[in-house]
């Protein structure tokens, strides 16, 4: 299971930089960031979770065990965050952007940029 976790992080990863270095249009860019981004997520995830592991929480009562590391899952939680906010933020610049240029090819932008 935990390789399974591994190989879709990884192709995730792979997508989204390929989408980041290939592609042209500015909202496909965001687009590939929150791919890659996706990808980073469920790889701190796999190296996280452990097999058999239960949630750290501890009570009078309780059965002693292996605990999953809680620490990866806050860098998730924080990653997801940070990540809707620079979507955010660089969809209003492209929306801004758009109106401004009438065109979201990073090479036409240059070129007018240029001019």
């Amino acid at each position: 299971m935990k390789q399974l976790a591994f190989l879709i992080a990884v192709a995730l990863i792979c997508i989204g930089f390929y989408c980041m270095i290939r592609k042209r249009n500015m909202l496909k860019l965001i687009i590939g960031l929150n791919i890659f981004e996706s990808g980073l997520i469920t790889l701190l995830l796999a190296f996280g979770y452990r097999e058999g592991g239960r949630a750290p929480i501890v009570s009078p009562g309780t059965v002693q065990g292996p605990y999953v590391d809680p620490l990866p899952q806050a860098l998730a939680l924080t990653g997801i965050v940070i990540g809707a906010g620079v979507t955010a933020l660089g969809l209003s610049l492209i929306s801004k952007l758009h109106k401004d240029t009438k065109t979201l090819d990073v090479s036409e932008i240059v070129r007018g940029l240029k001019r």
